[in-house]
């Protein structure tokens, strides 16, 4: 569909964002959630801290603010049909992940859209600069210069003698390639070898240990995506099996029985999304709100995985851990 045909759908009444949003507060306004993977994959301390950002800003879902959920199901092709749903719903602001947050702003440039990102915004063209965003858009960014390199260097840490980590990762996520640029980038800086693995369905999975497995990877890197966290079970069970130690992007990975994750705080993040979306509510514009970045990061260990692997963590690490899972 059409730029001019959402915006026929919209109403071509309105002639900038802000009015649209003061029209749609005449109601109980609608924010449309969207995200790749699917809604039961999406955590629930992530949403009710998504909820506590509303809040805090003076919404409540349920009294004066609805929320309309939505996901891809792991098929991004989708999203854009999801938007246009959305859209037509006339929701007061959407927010996503990236890849959600991408097919919004393809759609439309009257509606407000609060991101989710573990990537720059910037060049993923979300936003034109951090500070000024621009447009109709702002959000919250994991984003890290050195997030891969801190990864990498933590599971040399744990296995000083790995010759080669594989990475693995889904072919069909969108931003996959720029994170896969950014871990060959940090192995290269620190001469580690990797073994990139694409994935794209559960058979894929299992035969990516195999290959790990055969090609002599000492630890695992897992990567970003919706299918991914969507798989974090059987992923996290395989690792078990080949006694692979692995670290993960999130937290979530960890708590299903995986060994450890370093990554910005998530649930903080969705909760800054929230507070974000209320302030649209009220009138501010998105384009006036710097995007957020990410102040910490957690490191977090699961040790009765790590018993069960046979590792003994060094207490360094340790030592660094924000939380000890036992």
């Amino acid at each position: 569909m059409r730029r001019r045909e959402f915006i026929t759908l919209l109403g071509g009444a309105a002639a900038a964002w802000p009015g649209f949003v003061r029209a749609q507060q005449s109601a109980v306004p609608v924010v449309g959630l969207l995200r790749t993977g699917t809604v039961a994959d999406l955590p629930q301390d992530r949403v009710t801290a998504f909820r506590q950002g509303l809040k805090e800003s003076g919404f409540v879902e349920g009294q004066n603010v609805a929320i309309e959920y939505r996901s891809d199901e792991n098929q991004t092709e989708r999203l854009p049909l999801l938007v246009a749903d959305l859209l037509r719903r006339q929701v007061a602001l959407i927010v996503g992940d990236t890849p959600a947050a991408l097919a919004a702003k393809a759609a439309t440039t009257m509606v407000p859209i609060v991101f989710v990102t573990g990537l720059d915004p910037v060049r993923r063209g979300l936003v034109t600069s951090f500070n000024r965003p621009g447009g109709n858009v702002t959000g919250v960014s994991f984003i890290s210069v050195d997030l891969a390199a801190k990864q990498l260097g933590l599971l040399r840490e744990l296995r000083p003698g790995a010759a080669r980590i594989a990475v693995l990762v889904d072919s069909k996520f969108p931003t996959t390639e720029s994170f896969v640029s950014e871990v060959r980038a940090a192995a290269s800086a620190m001469g580690q070898q990797i073994e990139v693995l694409y994935v794209s369905s559960d058979r894929e999975i299992e035969t990516a240990f195999a290959t790990l497995v055969q090609r002599g990877a000492g630890a695992l890197l897992g990567g970003v995506g919706g299918f991914l966290l969507s798989q974090r079970e059987r992923i996290v069970a395989l690792a078990a099996r080949h006694r692979i130690p692995a670290i993960h992007v999130s937290r979530d990975y960890v708590a299903a029985g995986g060994l450890m994750s370093y990554a910005p705080d998530r649930t903080d993040a969705f909760r800054q999304a929230g507070i974000y979306a209320g302030r649209i509510l009220k009138g501010e514009k998105p384009g006036d709100l710097p995007v957020i970045l990410p102040t910490k990061f957690e490191l977090v260990i699961n040790l009765k995985t790590a018993k069960a692997l046979g590792l003994e963590i060094p207490d360094k690490l340790l030592a660094l851990a924000d939380e000890v899972i036992e």
